[in-house]
């Protein structure tokens, strides 16, 4: 029971040297501790799962039967602000964060549309899952289609937009629980527009179910025991687990056939020695395209001098050609925002815009990271998809810090308007955005030496992906940062 280390001779398939035997440590006990706590008090979790199911659906209700706040309200008198406080300055931020520090817990145990989708299941009709919901690219697709939008509507800042957004999801994953799957998650394992995130962000997380699939096949059932019985509700194949991507992390198969257990590993493990093997383009789409690209735009239009000068040059090219009426057309709040007694209202122009601003971002990623992991592919040898995506998945760190610091700037608004004193934020970011940085350097490094057949292949395709990092901490910083 052990990991295997691929050769460093670059021929990923050869005869790797012998395993490194993995030795208990005292920590190692506790943490197993911790996964039989959890497979053996699965009622308290139901009953935390329903206690965070009132809190989502009070807070993403209520506000909305009541007025916008008015100047001069705070968090703590003020449930619209609260609730906005909770959603887009705790919850998302630090659920992303927490992928990375414990895996998808939050799937498993906390995520109310989770909780509701399996307990739906429970009295589901059964039917086998359609091809069109195993479709590999909706996490891409869900994702931008959802960040997109949120921008449209301005999901931060008015309650509406959030019971739209969230409350049609939670909607969905209740109907598709009806229809498809048996006591199982099916919405979470396909369709869930922020699965995708989680899926990469937790394969850096320290902790993962591990399986010994040696113990696995030696095992035998107790004569006069039950048959064992796991029910993943995520639809994880169990004995083939390799890593934490897929993983909810409920505790349920903890000591399953005496082969699983709550286990800590490298952070680096899965993306060095798994992710190779297991190629998977639509991770790298999300990755260059969706984190680094339309995500990054979320975060950088409403600041960003290039959308202002490019609004005002097709509005006096419009009102030019005698063409005003996109201009002054507004649409419904459900469509794009229209808060006229906020002084808060899109236009056409400004929703095309915006629309065609992230798209250009995700255009200007996709582009220059595509090109900067061709390079370095090339560089190491004849080209290999494989190692193409493979490379990709080294930009995990600095794509999820991104996106966590730019949701992150929601929190501090949020608590700065309270009268909370942030002095700690610029350096705090700062060192997070390089501390990301250097661990998706190394990764490449170490991703790198897996297949590179010298030392001077290895540094010529390290150039292309160190210049992309650069260009990765760059854009993120610029965020915070004028320069």
């Amino acid at each position: 029971m052990g990991t295997v280390l691929l050769p460093r001779s670059g021929k990923v398939g050869v005869t790797a040297a012998a395993p490194r035997t993995w030795r208990p440590h005292k920590i190692d006990s506790t943490i197993a501790a911790i996964g039989d706590w959890t497979r053996l008090h699965q009622r308290a979790i139901r009953r935390i799962q329903w206690a965070v199911v009132g809190i989502y659906l009070g807070l993403l209700t209520l506000p909305v039967l009541l007025p916008i706040p008015a100047s001069g309200e705070r968090i703590w008198n003020n449930l619209t602000l609260l609730s906005q406080f909770v959603f887009w300055g705790i919850w998302w931020p630090f659920v992303l964060l927490s992928m990375v520090l414990v895996g998808r817990a939050w799937c498993g145990i906390l995520c109310p549309e989770g909780s509701l989708a399996e307990t739906v299941s429970r009295s589901s009709r059964g039917w086998s899952v359609p091809r069109w919901i195993t479709w590999k690219g909706w996490p891409f697709a869900a994702f931008v289609g959802t960040t997109v939008y949120g921008q449209m509507v301005s999901v931060y800042q008015y309650p509406a937009p959030a019971l739209v957004i969230l409350g049609a999801s939670t909607l969905a994953a209740i109907a598709t629980s009806i229809f498809w799957g048996r006591n199982k998650r099916v919405w979470c394992r396909y369709l869930c527009p922020v699965s995708g995130v989680f899926t990469v962000l937790s394969k850096l997380a320290p902790l993962h179910y591990r399986v010994d699939t040696r113990a696995w096949d030696n095992w035998k059932k107790p004569r006069g025991a039950r048959p064992e019985f796991v029910n993943c509700a995520p639809l994880v194949p169990l004995r083939d687990m390799k890593g934490a991507s897929a993983c909810h992390m409920c505790g349920r198969c903890q000591g399953f056939r005496g082969a699983i257990t709550l286990a800590r590993r490298s952070p680096n493990h899965e993306i060095i020695h798994v992710a190779g093997k297991e190629p998977r383009p639509v991770e790298t789409l999300l990755i260059v395209c969706g984190l680094l690209g339309v995500a990054a735009g979320a975060f950088h239009w409403g600041n960003s001098a290039v959308y202002i000068a490019v609004k005002q040059w097709i509005a006096e090219w419009l009102v030019a050609q005698g063409i005003s009426w996109p201009l002054s057309t507004s649409l419904p709040w459900w469509v794009l925002t229209n808060y006229p007694e906020q002084n808060d209202v899109m236009t056409l122009l400004d929703g095309g815009v915006l629309i065609g601003y992230m798209a250009a971002m995700a255009a200007a990623s996709g582009i220059i990271a595509s090109a900067s992991l061709a390079l370095a592919v090339r560089a190491l040898g004849p080209w290999s998809s494989n190692r193409f995506h493979h490379l990709a998945q080294c930009l995990i760190p600095i794509a999820g810090c991104g996106v966590f610091l730019g949701l992150s700037m929601i929190t501090v608004t949020i608590l700065r308007q309270n009268g909370f004193d942030m002095l700690f934020v610029p350096a705090t970011r700062a060192l997070m955005l390089g501390g990301a940085t250097v661990w998706s350097f190394w990764l490449a490094w170490q991703v790198l030496g897996l297949y590179a057949t010298s030392t001077l292949r290895k540094f010529a395709a390290l150039l292309p992906v160190s210049l992309l990092l650069l260009y990765c901490c760059a854009m993120w910083a610029s965020l915070f940062w004028s320069f």
